[in-house]
């Protein structure tokens, strides 16, 4: 499982914004870019493909020059949406999730998410910070869509109970747990701005 040419990345760019006052977040500039183009620069090596699930500004997304596909739930049903529209999509085994608000992504989240999979023979890997999960960083294969459909069919949306329903594996990201600072906020975004963002 191993091989990067059956993941894709599946940059999670569908939510409302809404502590960045409705603004789409992957297209809040951090240090002259867009902050999707950070992600996408940090994933891109990593995988085999990339896509993009947005629900906004379609056009200025296909700009970046990767699929985009959008919930095929209506009213912004959160991050599980995004998980199943790309499952829907996708044509690799496996995909690996990631927010367009996480600019510091490490070189090696791929990869270290591939190794607790199979460390653990697990379903799902999820990466862990050393204080807690972080559940949008994941590599999930495309065979658990059925169970995805139904349980979100059933009305839930929380991503760990959907996860406990199957055997996960963390991936420990103790020694960087920077890498998944979010940009949720124009303060959030102007402090790491004067930081040392990619």
């Amino acid at each position: 499982m191993s091989r990067k040419s059956d993941i894709t990345a599946v940059i999670l760019a569908g939510g409302r914004g809404s502590r960045m006052g409705g603004l789409d977040k992957g297209l809040v500039e951090l240090n002259g870019k867009p902050l999707i183009e950070h992600v996408i620069a940090a994933i891109l090596d990593q995988v085999g493909t990339v896509v993009i699930n947005a629900n906004r500004n379609r056009d200025q997304y296909i700009s970046f020059n990767y699929p985009v596909i959008a919930d095929s739930m209506e009213d912004y049903q959160g991050p599980l949406a995004g998980f199943l529209a790309a499952m829907e999509a996708v044509t690799t085994s496996y995909m690996v999730t990631v927010p367009c608000d996480g600019p510091m992504l490490s070189d090696d989240l791929v990869e270290r998410l591939v190794s607790a999979l199979e460390r653990d023979q697990a379903d799902i890997a999820v990466v862990h910070d050393g204080e807690r999960m972080q559940p949008v960083y994941a590599l999930i294969p495309i065979r658990l869509r059925d169970s995805l459909q139904a349980y979100l069919d059933g009305g839930d949306r929380k991503i760990d109970l959907w996860y406990a329903k199957h055997h996960v594996a963390l991936a420990d990201f103790s020694d960087l747990p920077s890498t998944f600072i979010n940009v949720n906020t124009p303060e959030e975004r102007d402090k790491l701005q004067k930081g040392d963002a990619a």
